[in-house]
């Protein structure tokens, strides 16, 4: 096994999921990780390198969702992709509220299962590879810094942003001014594979608005009738750090 190849931490308390998902992960050329519970989510990350979680959202200690919740809290950006066997979209949406990447409803095809591992993986790779060193987005009271995946605002206080959030806001920040549509958004962030909902934007520009809103300012993302989004706030790019 190639000791460069991303680490996937599989999370089930199914011992034959376990199973099933380790071999067939491992064969698709990934190096695979197991947990059954909590507990054992968090020796795993103190103790390896972890490039994605795979993540049941019923375990036997506590909630696969609670955990994504703890892990984010914790400023954890390792990508999340929850399995649930939820079949409602509001229960699948709050797993992307509280900062999931992604999600695959049970029963699922473990083919499907590493076409979005690969596609989460190869987003964040797109993501720390531009734009250049050194670039800086400044807009309204806040600065983001792509080379960090940082946002601070003027007061110097850090805004604890996902992954998918950051991306996603870096996506606006390049096209300050265009109606995107959530098509557009969804193809600009490699979400775009089978089965992920239009609602998964709406989720994301909702958790920006609520963590990048100022009391009495303009809202920065405006939702355009039968459009999508434009994010309408003035973008700079100051040279160096800020």
């Amino acid at each position: 096994m190639d000791i460069t190849a991303p680490q996937v931490l599989v999370v089930d308390d199914d011992a034959e999921i376990r199973k099933l998902l380790a071999r067939y992960v491992q064969e698709q050329g990934f190096r695979v990780l197991l947990a059954s519970k909590c507990a054992e989510v968090h020796e795993r990350i103190v103790t390896n390198q972890i490039d994605l979680i795979v993540l049941d959202v019923m375990l036997p200690d506590g909630s696969g969702l609670d955990l994504c919740r703890d892990l984010r809290a914790a400023r954890s950006n390792i990508p999340i992709i929850l399995l649930t066997a939820l079949q409602e979209d509001v229960d699948r949406i709050i797993g992307l509220e509280i900062g999931a990447d992604d999600y695959l409803g049970k029963p699922f095809n473990p083919r499907e299962l590493v076409a979005r591992i690969r596609a989460v993986l190869r987003r964040g790779i797109i993501a720390r590879a531009a734009p250049p060193a050194g670039v800086l987005y400044q807009f309204d009271d806040f600065v983001a810094d792509p080379s960090t995946r940082s946002v601070r605002g003027r007061d110097g206080a850090d805004i604890s942003l996902t992954g998918a959030e950051f991306d996603l806001l870096v996506i606006f920040l390049d096209r300050p001014g265009r109606v995107l549509s959530r098509d557009q958004l969804l193809d600009l962030t490699g979400r775009s594979h089978g089965g992920v909902l239009d609602r998964s934007i709406d989720v994301l520009v909702s958790r920006l608005r609520r963590k990048l809103s100022r009391d009495g300012a303009q809202p920065m993302f405006k939702s355009v009738r039968n459009g999508g989004y434009q994010f309408s706030a003035k973008v700079s790019m100051p040279d160096g750090p800020a």
